[in-house]
């Protein structure tokens, strides 16, 4: 038997006058309140450029991978088949992505930018380099990357 662990009292007041002592304790809690701001920021900076967190997620992963296929962008996402066929139908009718039968697997689709592909997601990578500065300002660039860090641990933790 674990022994309970007192946690220190946060009192964030998101809402002036708002009791949120029984929640700030969760890392989920905690996790999801930052990610309402980020995805704020995501959509005042990359909206314009109409794309949504996991098209551009999904256009960084076939930049960065030349023979990934749909199976692996759907697990690297956690994304249904069917989700991830309208996401990447949706970037196919605008002409960013393209599905090419591997010569390696005939039953595989490796994914590919299209020039116009390649061009839009070095724009959006150069947009998402600094969009989070304002957002992220309260932390050091230690703290920041030490934040990067625990989440990506907590995301590759094993699961029972």
């Amino acid at each position: 038997m674990m022994a309970s662990v007192a946690q220190p009292a946060i009192r964030i007041a998101l809402e002036p006058g708002l009791d949120t002592s029984r929640l700030t304790h969760l890392v989920g809690y905690a996790a999801s309140r930052a990610s309402i701001e980020l995805k704020k920021t995501f959509g005042r900076h990359l909206g314009p450029l109409q794309l949504k967190a996991v098209e551009f997620s999904a256009l960084v992963l076939v930049a960065s991978n030349p023979h990934l296929n749909q199976k692996q962008l759907g697990a690297a996402l956690d994304v249904s088949a069917p989700n991830l066929a309208v996401i990447l139908d949706r970037l196919a009718e605008r002409g960013l992505v393209k599905r090419v039968r591997s010569t390696v697997d005939r039953r595989a689709q490796q994914l590919h930018l299209t020039p116009a592909g390649r061009e839009l997601t070095a724009r959006a990578e150069a947009i998402a380099a600094t969009m989070e500065d304002d957002s992220l300002q309260v932390l050091s660039s230690a703290e920041r990357a030490l934040l990067i860090e625990l989440l990506l641990k907590v995301a590759r933790a094993p699961r029972a």
